[in-house]
């Protein structure tokens, strides 16, 4: 049943961590008043389903692949963009599906991640001292137009309302179809020993697609294109659920709305309320105090909700977290997206994994190796190490399988984004691609934090995927495409 002491704003009667101060709070008020009628951008019944999908997840039945954006522009809601980002994650999660023969629960950051979190309320340029930046739903990145404007929530719900339904749009006339194969062109992989990995993997999920074609899996209708009268069938069609960081809880709020929960899967007698904004919201590692106001508003949503655990959230903290935003331990609930950084997460993370298994609650484990290894390059321009983000990654297999749990996703700031002349953008180091610092500030094009670009988006892809085949298989783990991308192999 409903906690009747939550609504969706009692957040305010607690603590805000990375609150906006607005100049003219008559006019933020006007402007929430305004989105708090526009329509819901999901659906209660869009929200269930992926609840339902995360607790196969949280039973090993399924992968989560939780990518995009680090923070979305609105200068970035584009065809190209939009275009380029949906097709990187369909390509990067049939890699996986191939190698792991589970489904994919795809879950983009976008639609909506505009905003993102500061350490400070200001920052230095030149020798001005401005506020921060808060994500273009806030101000603006030009020093200029830094004063927080309640028009730029109205826009960022409309430039979510685009790219969400352009997104809709691809995935319903035929994008997904793997009649429109995506460039498996492996050009860019200077080492010729990876090389002839990747090889393997590519011409292996070659000849299994030319297979279903040949005993008609996709025969009849699911032959034609879709654009010529065919259906999309089961090789054409695929859900696909947006996400950001429920860090604006002014609009956060604005945005949800209760519903009925006739034929929502709930008791007939009760009532949901859903943020209507995202299918999938996380709170992060600033903002998850256990009095404060985002756990406060994050207890009372039914979406399915992500917490952020890092190096600083002890044992029994995590615990309690889970008691508030899940008290009733519901599957498919609470995703737990762990980033502490290739150095420490030896430390951390068993002694995580040990305590919520003691404590009985239902979560999937998914590992975001990016955040926790950001570095400044000698040029002043912030980055990530590739091998340095695969050691994360191997070590948090390792470290599962050693405690008798399994990773049940991944976590990843990637774009498919290509220049004028079909250039992957340069943000981060190392990769198959052997990307140098000298490099970095060919295209790199982040506002925010270091992106893996396409190619070095497939190098994670293929790495998986490979664990994944040797795992079902058997096998003795082949450990050439770790060790071959800069990855270090830690023994369970």
């Amino acid at each position: 049943m409903a906690d009747l002491t939550w609504c969706p704003s009692s957040w305010k009667t607690r603590p805000v961590a990375q609150t906006v101060n607005y100049p003219d709070q008559q006019h933020l008020e006007r402007v929430l008043s305004k989105i708090n009628t526009l329509p819901p951008l999901v659906t209660p019944a869009e929200i269930e389903r992926l609840r339902f999908q995360l607790a196969a997840v949280q039973r090993n039945e399924a992968f989560l692949l939780h990518a995009g954006d680090c923070a979305e522009s609105f200068d970035a809601c584009t065809q190209q963009n939009i275009s380029a980002k949906i097709g990187l994650i369909l390509s990067f999660s049939l890699i996986l599906i191939w190698g792991g023969r589970l489904p994919v629960v795809r879950i983009g950051r976008i639609a909506g991640q505009y905003a993102k979190p500061r350490s400070s309320g200001t920052e230095k340029i030149g020798d001005r001292e401005v506020p921060s930046f808060r994500g273009d739903n806030v101000n603006g990145l030009d020093p200029n137009d830094r004063t927080p404007d309640p028009e730029r929530l109205l826009s960022a719900y409309f430039h979510s309302t685009a790219t969400l339904n352009y997104v809709r749009g691809l995935l319903t006339s035929g994008f997904a179809s793997l009649h429109h194969p995506r460039d498996w062109s492996l050009s860019h992989v200077r080492s010729p020993s990876l090389r002839c990995e990747f090889e393997k993997i590519t011409q292996g999920l070659s000849d299994a697609l030319d297979f279903s074609r040949t005993i008609g899996a996709d025969s009849g209708r699911e032959s034609v294109p879709f654009e010529r009268g065919g259906g999309r069938g089961v090789l054409g069609e695929v859900d696909f659920y947006t996400s950001h960081e429920g860090l604006m809880l002014d609009w956060e709020q604005a945005m949800t709305r209760e519903f009925n929960a006739a034929g929502l899967g709930l008791s007939p007698k009760e009532n949901g309320f859903y943020n209507t904004s995202a299918h999938f919201l996380w709170v992060g590692d600033r903002t998850r105090q256990l009095d404060g106001a985002h756990i406060e508003y994050f207890r009372g949503i039914r979406n399915p909700i992500g917490i952020k655990v890092g190096p600083s959230l002890g044992n029994d903290e995590l615990i309690n977290l889970l008691e508030i935003v899940n008290p009733n331990k519901e599957s498919g609930r609470v995703t737990l997206i762990t980033r502490y950084g290739a150095g420490k997460i030896g430390d951390h993370l068993s002694g995580h994994i040990k305590g919520v298994k003691r404590s009985g609650h239902p979560v999937a484990w998914v590992c975001d190796p990016m955040h926790g290894n950001t570095l400044t390059s000698g040029g002043g321009l912030k980055t990530r190490n590739f091998g340095t983000i695969i050691s994360e990654l191997t070590s948090c297999i390792s470290i599962h399988a050693a405690c008798g749990s399994r990773l049940g996703g991944i976590s990843l700031e990637f774009t498919g984004e290509l220049n004028d002349e079909g250039f992957s953008v340069t943000e981060c180091l190392g990769g198959s691609m052997e990307l140098s610092e000298e490099q970095l500030g060919l295209r790199y094009q982040s506002f925010c934090d270091p992106r893996l670009n396409f190619e070095q988006s497939l190098d994670v892809a293929f790495l998986i995927s490979n664990y994944f085949k040797e795992e079902r298989l058997g096998g003795k783990r082949e450990e050439s495409i770790f060790t071959a991308l800069g990855g270090t192999i830690k023994a369970v």
